[in-house]
């Protein structure tokens, strides 16, 4: 069981640390909100989808994705247009944390958004799946049940985290000139996915 856990642990944050879409949206979102607290919808929704992702692969629900060629070129169709658009979105922010006329999203409009970073980025989906998924197959019973919650535990953890420093380097950075460099470089890179992903899918 301990090996198991350890496993779905070191895996899960191998698969959770590089930038991407959704940590993005959830540093900016505990760096711009007033209190930490007010930035716990984003967690607690991206916490629950990695969950959901992570049980669907385990359960071996999802591996449809993999075998059906025109439901993976939709899934990256829509992919590719989302990193487009949370590109165009990260570009144009520019947050200035002192001001109180900042942008700052409401608890739903969180809860939308964190969905839609975590549910609509294939490269995640693909994956949970076929890293998550296929390591799971090792496992049977307990072991199974404990590799499947330290990787959610490993989610709930890195998102809080994330959530936590961004608020740190907000309460630090009041002029914005910080974040306003990491929201420029978080666009090229979703840029660079959205075109790595356009080219995946024609190559199918």
């Amino acid at each position: 069981m301990i090996e198991a856990m350890l496993h779905g642990f070191i895996l899960a944050f191998g698969l959770i640390l590089p930038l991407g879409a959704q940590n993005v949206f959830i540093f900016n979102q505990g760096a711009v909100q007033p209190t930490l607290w007010r930035a716990i919808p984003v967690v607690i929704t991206a916490a629950i989808c990695d969950a959901l992702l992570i049980l669907l692969a385990v359960l071996g629900v999802s591996l449809v994705v993999l075998t059906v060629t025109w439901l993976k070129t939709v899934l990256y169709a829509v992919g590719v247009c989302f990193l487009l658009y949370m590109g165009y979105l990260t570009w144009r922010n520019k947050p200035t944390v002192a001001s109180e006329d900042v942008e700052r999203f409401s608890p739903k409009r969180q809860v939308m958004f964190a969905a839609s970073v975590s549910l609509l980025n294939p490269h995640a989906i693909l994956d949970t799946i076929g890293v998550i998924g296929t390591s799971s197959l090792s496992y049977m019973g307990g072991e199974k049940w404990g590799f499947t919650i330290a990787c959610i535990l490993v989610s709930c953890i890195w998102f809080f985290s994330l959530c936590l420093t961004g608020r740190l380097i907000g309460s630090l950075d009041q002029s914005g000139t910080l974040l306003r460099g990491l929201n420029l470089a978080s666009a090229i890179i979703m840029w660079v996915v959205a075109t790595y992903m356009a080219w995946m899918m024609f190559s199918f």
